[in-house]
């Protein structure tokens, strides 16, 4: 093997399946920061008929999917996604030791094991116990045992969430160390940091359903404006915090989601929409639209539809989406912006014909 950094040969090789995050008890949606009750922050490590685990336990907290899923933003960015794995704290050295010879034993002890495979073997065991390395990678003597309290070994971890195999288990670099309190190297640009953690606030953030008031309600007349809108009080901006806390390195970010736009799609094309491009913006009040009042009905809404053609004994699917502006902040002073979010849900209007009355 040569370069600046050693990643694993193939599966015959030292696999190290890096295992899916282990989430935490998260809490509700809408909920304030700090509300939910997540288990400790944990860190362990061990092996299964794979290879060698990482489980850096990240908290969730605040308006996050419940069970620690996905939550309900899509991003209007199409090219942005969470990271797919990344870098985070493994074990001490002398329990990275016990796993990590252990693990290299059995796979030089495997049948057939020899060539390249064998060789790749072999070097990460002189890398690991005989100081052996190369350019901007140094080796460790012993597991660096002597060290063992005063930093972590780091390995990957593969984020569930991403559909994409290749992308999931992309972050192959052997373990390394770091010292309690230092930065990793960086090299390692996957390493966990607060804009990670941030971007992973924004995978699991939870938005708060999206029902707009309508007047008429749920029934309206052909050619009759339907006034629409949501008041300040419904909705507010949304926080979720990602945390990771293990000896001697502890950060945090919380991303911040704010509604800043109302999009309205009728169900049908026989309809206007009031604006014309159907997307009514937030009031100096942060509230949306204007609620309708006795007298208005001639007028035209600020935010609305109007049918022009009756739904017939169906109903239209009235889709209400909101449009979210996203930042966020984490520690050491860091934040920036990320993709605006949206969520959007569907209500059903039934639009009936002024009936004529002849005499």
């Amino acid at each position: 093997m040569t370069g600046s950094r050693r990643t694993l040969i193939g599966a015959a090789a030292l696999t190290l399946a890096l295992s899916a995050l282990l989430l935490t008890e998260t809490a509700y949606a809408a909920k304030p920061v700090g509300s939910g009750k997540g288990a400790n922050t944990e860190q362990s490590g061990g092996g299964n008929g794979k290879g060698i685990y990482a489980a850096a336990r990240i908290q969730y907290s605040g308006s996050v999917a419940k069970g620690g899923g996905p939550g309900n933003v899509t991003s209007t960015d199409v090219n942005w996604t969470p990271p797919p794995c990344w870098y985070a704290p493994y074990l001490g050295a002398k329990d990275f030791k016990k796993e990590m010879s252990k693990h290299i034993d059995s796979q030089l002890n495997a049948p057939g094991m020899g060539g390249t495979a064998g060789a790749a073997i072999g070097e990460t065991q002189r890398h690991y116990e005989d100081g052996y390395g190369w350019a901007g990678s140094p080796g460790y003597k012993d597991y660096n045992v002597e060290n063992d309290g005063k930093g972590m070994f780091w390995a990957g971890v593969e984020n569930p969430d991403e559909p994409d195999y290749l992308k999931r288990s992309s972050c192959t670099d052997l373990p390394f160390w770091v010292e309690n309190g230092d930065a990793p190297p960086p090299r390692y640009e996957e390493a966990i940091s607060p804009e990670i953690l941030a971007a992973l606030a924004y995978q699991h953030m939870q938005l708060p359903d999206t029902k707009v008031t309508l007047a008429p309600e749920a029934t309206t007349k052909v050619n009759l404006p339907t006034w629409a809108w949501l008041d300040k009080a419904v909705f507010d901006e949304v926080q979720a915090t990602a945390a990771l806390n293990v000896p001697g390195f502890n950060i945090q970010a919380t991303t911040t989601a704010k509604p800043v736009s109302l999009k309205l799609e009728p169900g049908t094309k026989d309809a206007v929409t009031y604006p014309a491009s159907g997307e009514c913006v937030i009031n100096a009040d942060d509230s949306i639209g204007e609620p309708y009042a006795k007298g208005k009905a001639d007028e035209t809404p600020p935010c609305g539809v109007r049918y022009l053609r009756s739904s017939g004994d169906d109903t239209y699917k009235l889709r209400a989406t909101i449009t979210w502006e996203i930042n966020w902040t984490g520690t050491g002073d860091a934040g920036g912006d990320l993709p605006n979010g949206t969520f959007g849900n569907e209500q059903a209007v039934t639009v009936q014909e002024i009936q004529a009355v002849n005499r």
